[in-house]
């Protein structure tokens, strides 16, 4: 599937781009400490930006976790069901799980919404906060769409030997 390729493609790109960014960063402010005196003072906007940045980290990467299987859970049961119960247990999880994951969203939303009406800035880098409050909406509507994915069959969340390889 084109558009899930692409989509996987942009995902992984940001993340690793926004890690890499993050790495430079705080190398620089070390150095910059090491440098030292008042130029250091001058960096003090990268602890907070990493910070943010981390944010954006974590929530972008749940829809690619889900997808690889990468998050929790309890499986001994679940295995070891028949094949029948076990595939309507898979696509309950799925059911709920997308549910729960656009109810984050929409969440999210409504939250960015009043934060940004509220007009809080951060403190050294002076931007809007509610736009660090846009990652969770971000990251719930990928982490949605994988759930819808694995619901239908497109994608095959459960299985651990093709989990590497079909993202």
């Amino acid at each position: 599937m084109k558009i899930l390729d692409y989509i996987r493609w942009v995902e992984r790109t940001f993340l690793v781009s926004l890690f890499l960014a993050m790495v430079a960063l705080f190398f620089g402010s070390v150095i910059a400490r090491e440098i030292g005196g008042t130029f250091a003072s001058q960096f003090a906007w990268i602890e907070e930006a990493v910070r943010f940045m981390n944010v954006f980290l974590v929530f972008i990467a749940l829809g690619l976790a889900l997808e690889r299987g990468r998050h929790v859970g309890i499986d001994t049961l679940r295995d070891r069901l028949p094949a029948p119960m076990r595939g309507f247990l898979l696509k309950l999880i799925d059911g709920i799980g997308f549910l729960f994951a656009i109810y984050l969203a929409y969440l999210g939303t409504t939250l960015v919404s009043f934060v940004l009406m509220t007009g809080q800035k951060s403190p050294t880098l002076n931007i809007p906060i509610g736009w660090v409050y846009l990652a969770p909406v971000i990251g719930f509507g990928l982490l949605a769409l994988r759930f819808a994915l694995s619901f239908f069959g497109v994608i095959d969340r459960f299985d651990r030997a093709g989990g590497e390889d079909a993202a």
